[in-house]
């Protein structure tokens, strides 16, 4: 089974991938969300894992963006733990690591990753330059090439680049967590315990939004999370990510999304995927 993810590999979504597949699976990091989507809707790949939204940050709007133009569906979520440490090769060679706070001038990670931290290097590292990296693993592999240079990243990324960690758990919301969806061509069956997500756009009319959400309440369909994004066709058009619980199978939600397309000029069933209450589920 080969397994497309958002590379490169010792990334937080490799680790999820992993976490789901098990470690036997032909992963294969890409460059790019683009790329993972691309990879499973041609085919190439049987599935891809993409990071979706982290309880910190918030939704990584260009995920939800690549639905709108890729037939794909949602076939499983999974949850990890987000555990930053800070990493340098300044170590002497009895591994013993040597650097001190005050002689990092420089800091690589995601532009996530430094968010999530933003209070521990305000605190600790008040004047080190912060430098946005497309992956914690890449800002790991830069951090091992320069003198000075620190990274923010997983353990798994330091030590795949030879960085000695100097604090682990830095990010300031110690119950961070991201959430990842896996991507394919089917719908998964239902579990007893689901979650759907929808797309969809309201047609030009007073209260439309109100009625496609009273449909829902009258249906006694629970939403779990609602986003809109720009349409990206027309000028300050939007469409709607609504996540409930229920199956996209279940006959409530059937006649739920049957009233719900009425009441829309687009509606897209994004998948269907068991519930995930807990990290370890």
């Amino acid at each position: 089974m080969k397994i497309a993810f958002l590379g490169p590999e010792t990334t937080y979504t490799h680790s999820a991938a992993i976490k789901h597949f098990g470690a036997g699976a032909d992963f294969v990091p890409l460059k790019t969300l683009d790329d993972v989507f691309a990879s499973v809707e041609l085919g190439k790949s049987d599935f891809g894992v993409v990071p979706v939204e982290n309880s910190y940050e918030g939704s990584v709007t260009r995920t939800l963006d690549l639905f709108m133009d890729h037939n794909l569906k949602i076939c499983a979520e999974v949850i990890i733990p987000v555990s930053h440490c800070i990493a340098s090769n300044a170590c002497n060679s009895s591994n013993a690591c040597g650097q001190k706070k005050e002689t990092i001038t420089k800091i690589y990670s995601h532009s996530q990753a430094l968010a999530q931290c933003a209070k521990y290097l305000s605190k600790n590292f008040p004047d080190a330059e912060l430098f946005s990296e497309s992956s914690t693993s890449a800002a790991a592999e830069r951090a091992s090439k320069e003198k000075g240079a620190a990274a923010i990243s997983s353990e798994l990324a330091a030590e795949k680049f030879s960085l000695k960690v100097l604090e682990r758990n830095i990010n300031d919301d110690k119950e961070n967590r991201t959430r990842f969806f896996v991507i394919g061509k089917q719908l998964s069956k239902p579990s007893g315990r689901d979650k759907t997500m929808i797309l969809f756009s309201t047609k030009n009319i007073p209260g439309a939004l109100y009625k496609v959400l009273g449909v829902l309440a009258k249906k006694k369909v629970n939403m779990t999370k609602i986003e809109s994004r720009p349409s990206k066709k027309k000028l300050w058009d939007v469409v709607f990510f609504v996540e409930f619980e229920g199956h996209a199978e279940e006959k409530r939600v059937v006649s739920a999304l049957k009233l719900v397309g009425e009441l829309c000029d687009l509606l897209k069933v994004l998948g269907s995927y068991p519930e995930k209450m807990t990290i370890s589920d």
